[in-house]
């Protein structure tokens, strides 16, 4: 577990964390810059030697660079429970940001993660490209995480297929819908893909849907020539995970700034 959370820190954290963000820069060792729709971001790789008053100083200075950006809507930026990076929740909670629901870093080696799952039958699971099959998945999505209707996220997502982004979407159908899903991201110049946007709807949960999706993910991520899969999960999400053989090795809590808020 420790070579996995070593690996985590190393290649998925700082700069790697603001893969696709605009105008990335460094305030000391914390990276910043932002994601279309106005999103700021906020990551680095370890604070480990620095006091309390130079984290506090360095919080400060990153709200007020996405402070005097107009574009800026919001700004993120993401704790991990193994940091040592003394008083800083205080520091960004002072300085504005909220906490948010705080979720399991899970980590696991794709190669244990894709071995065949049966699933029930009548169900069909499928890789997916045409926007018809991604509007259906966004909306169950947003169905399931009680996000409005699906219908933003899909254009975002059919305009990043159309843009030729390697990211790999699967769904499970069942009597001609659409009852799980969930996309495989893999991260440019590491070893690297994350799981994420999975969701069943209720009826079809526990019945090894989900775990089937992620095991085809973890194929596709093998195909690529990726050896790890990271997800943040929810903890509904993680005994799911855990049983496809990925493990909690820390906790992330975003914290996140509104301008108006």
């Amino acid at each position: 577990m420790t070579d996995l959370l070593a690996a985590y820190d190393l290649q998925l954290r700082g700069e790697a964390e603001l893969a696709g963000a605009a105008d990335v820069r460094s305030i000391g060792p914390v990276s910043v810059g932002l994601f279309p729709g106005g999103a700021g971001f906020a990551s680095y790789v370890d604070l480990a030697g620095l006091g309390e008053r130079r984290i506090r100083a360095l919080v400060r200075e990153v709200r007020a660079h996405f402070e005097v950006l107009p574009e800026v809507c919001s700004a993120e930026w993401k704790t991990r429970g193994h940091d040592v990076a003394p008083g800083l929740e205080e520091a960004l909670r002072d300085a504005g940001f909220v906490p948010q629901e705080a979720e399991s870093v899970m980590l696991g080696e794709a190669a244990a993660l894709a071995g065949a799952v049966p699933v029930p039958e009548g169900v069909v699971l499928r890789e997916i490209r045409d926007e018809t099959d991604i509007v259906e998945m966004e909306r169950m999505q947003a169905a399931v995480f009680g996000h409005g209707d699906g219908a933003e996220r899909a254009q975002r997502t059919i305009a990043r297929v159309a843009a030729g982004d390697d990211v790999v979407l699967w769904i499970a159908e069942a009597e001609g819908r659409v009852i799980s899903g969930g996309r495989l991201e893999p991260v440019a110049g590491t070893a690297f893909a994350g799981i994420w946007g999975g969701a069943t709807v209720a009826e079809w949960r526990g019945r090894g849907v989900y775990r089937a999706l992620t095991a085809k993910r973890a194929q596709a991520a093998l195909h690529r020539g990726l050896r790890y899969l990271h997800s943040d999960s929810t903890e509904f999400s993680r005994p799911i995970l855990e049983r496809s053989g990925m493990r909690k090795v820390t906790t992330t809590t975003p914290y996140v700034w509104t301008r108006g808020g």
